[in-house]
């Protein structure tokens, strides 16, 4: 028996620290449907026009097909 996954790619964002970006953004993805595996593929950031620093992260999410 095969095992297929579909694989999406999502940018979470976070005021906090790189860590609670990736926890938000693969907690959302996973409130959509069930997340089987994620991956941190780019982290960066930027300073705000408040001074403030953004935590920009990519990840790859794989999710099981049914």
């Amino acid at each position: 028996m095969a095992i297929s996954f579909e694989i999406i790619e999502r940018v979470g964002i976070s005021t906090i620290s790189s860590s609670d970006a990736i926890k938000k953004v693969v907690e959302e993805a996973h409130n959509e449907k069930k997340v089987s595996w994620f991956e941190v593929q780019e982290e960066r950031g930027r300073v705000t026009q408040d001074s403030d620093i953004e935590y920009q992260v990519t990840v790859k999410i794989g999710r099981k097909l049914v």
